[in-house]
């Protein structure tokens, strides 16, 4: 062979181990990645070749399939109350899936490993394949009492069990159906655009993807943090004057209509939601402890509930913004659900319990998974969070919360209402936090937020707006437990 054919085989040689390495990188390395991702068509052809599993409401499917008269798709989902589930299921299309219909898709079409028996009974007896279900923690009249209550507000409710974590309503508006985008069609893919061209954002989850200063719902963890530091009590004078000014500022706070303030005791000072008080005590702590306090409520990490939820932020940052931090300003940015963890904790004497959503996973003749409720942590100590529990109750008693109340139910609660955008110049945002319990201690706790309204700007308050939507979900829960 002369010189240049053996450089030619050689190089053919080459190409050639090039290609068996490729082909065998592509089949046994990428495979699995390749064989499960969303731009293989045979996984959608797959994922509709047979009725998905359901998500379960209190016994009751809250979604379902139905056959079509499509080649590739012989089934579509299909949604219950669509809008109202949305932030809780998501949805299973040709585009994609979101929520619990995307994080447990392999148990809804039937395709987990775990799984595994039952498909195999299915194909000795000849039985179609079925996928398995998700079974939800979730309360039917509270989220509808969530949803119908934020109505055509743009906003977000989250209400948890505190002793155990459950979540028990997630709710965002402005909405969307799940069941718009289903087809396999120019109608489904018109809906699709359309909302993802919606400057409204209807299919961002509110209660788990979005960030808002918390406003004076935060007051409640400042307090946390002052009696945790030994520094101060419940019917002690703070010693703080009022107006305040703002370290290495000459910026002064206060409140409009002259509220006792002025040296007010945590009692007094969250009954009237007195900003100086709570600047004044933020600033004394320090940035250090307020935020290894707002830590150990959940604060600064991601959460899977299972769905991701935003990570909520207490910064390090310097004296005059931790100060601000401290009343729910400055760069402090949080989830409703981060804030409802907060009210729950508080309610449950002080314990943190991790929330989740799913109950337990199903498959077709047995349980797959059984959640159990799990502890995150004591961020304050039992007496402590037995003195918030009395200074929130004043807030609902006798305070800015006392649209909060429920007749025979101790409910404690607190307003916010956080400034937004430049010189605070837009719509502020509305909250309210609270938790309800009856004489067998069977508590629930919520958060609420409306980002804009109807009302007038000087008529946006927590108490107002937040308020009643946050004791009708109470109510809800409570009623549904007698």
């Amino acid at each position: 062979m002369n010189k240049p054919i053996r450089k030619i085989a050689v190089f053919c040689g080459i190409l050639v181990i090039a290609l068996l390495v490729r082909v065998n990188w592509v089949q046994f390395v990428q495979a699995e990645e390749l064989s499960s991702s969303d731009k293989n068509r045979r996984v959608l052809i797959e994922r509709y070749a047979h009725p998905r599993g359901d998500i379960i409401v209190e016994g009751k499917a809250v979604t379902g399939s139905t056959e079509t008269d499509s080649r590739d798709f012989q089934y579509q989902r299909t949604y219950k109350d669509g809008a109202m589930w949305a932030p809780v299921t998501g949805h299973a299309s040709v585009f994609n899936a979101t929520m619990l219909e995307g994080i447990h898709d392999k148990i809804l079409t039937g395709n987990d490993d775990r799984l595994f028996f039952n498909r195999t009974i299915d194909m000795i007896t000849g039985k179609p394949m079925e996928g398995g279900n998700v079974v939800t923690t979730l309360n039917a009249a509270a989220q509808r009492a969530a949803f119908e209550g934020l109505g055509d507000k743009k906003g977000a409710v989250a209400a948890i069990d505190p002793r155990t974590g459950a979540i028990l309503a997630l709710a965002s508006t402005p909405s969307y159906d799940p069941g718009s985008i289903v087809g396999n069609d120019e109608k489904a893919s018109d809906n699709w655009v359309a909302l993802n061209e919606d400057p409204d954002k209807p299919m961002l989850n509110r209660a788990l993807r979005e960030t808002y200063p918390p406003g004076s719902t935060f007051k409640v963890l400042t307090a946390a943090a002052a009696l945790e530091s030994g520094k101060y009590d419940i019917d002690e004078k703070s010693g703080i004057e009022d107006p305040y000014e703002l370290p290495q500022t000459d910026k002064e706070l206060t409140n409009f209509g002259n509220p006792p303030c002025d040296d007010a005791t945590l009692r007094v000072a969250l009954q009237y939601s007195c900003n100086a008080t709570f600047a004044g005590i933020s600033a004394d702590l320090g940035n250090e402890e307020m935020k290894g306090m707002a830590e150990k409520f959940g604060y600064n990490e991601e959460l899977f509930v299972p769905i991701r939820t935003a990570e909520s932020v207490y910064p390090e940052d310097n004296a005059p913004q931790n100060a601000m931090a401290g009343i729910g300003q400055a760069s402090n940015r949080a989830t409703p659900l981060q804030i409802a963890m907060i009210t729950a904790a508080i309610a449950n004497d002080g314990k943190l319990m991790q929330p989740y959503m799913v109950d337990r996973l199903e498959g077709p003749r047995s349980v797959v998974e059984q959640n159990e409720p799990q502890e995150m942590g004591q961020p304050i100590s039992a007496s402590n969070a037995k003195k918030i529990q009395q200074m929130m109750e004043t807030v609902v008693e006798d305070g800015t919360g006392t649209n909060g109340q429920i007749e025979g139910v101790t409910v404690g609660g607190k307003t916010g209402t956080a400034q937004r955008g430049v010189d605070n110049s837009e719509t502020p945002y509305a909250w309210f936090i609270s938790y309800a319990m009856t004489d067998n201690g069977s508590p629930v706790a919520v958060a609420v937020v409306v980002e804009d309204s109807d009302a007038q700007r000087n008529e946006v308050s927590g108490g107002g707006l937040a308020a009643p939507i946050a004791k009708d979900v109470m109510r809800a829960v409570l009623e549904g437990r007698q």
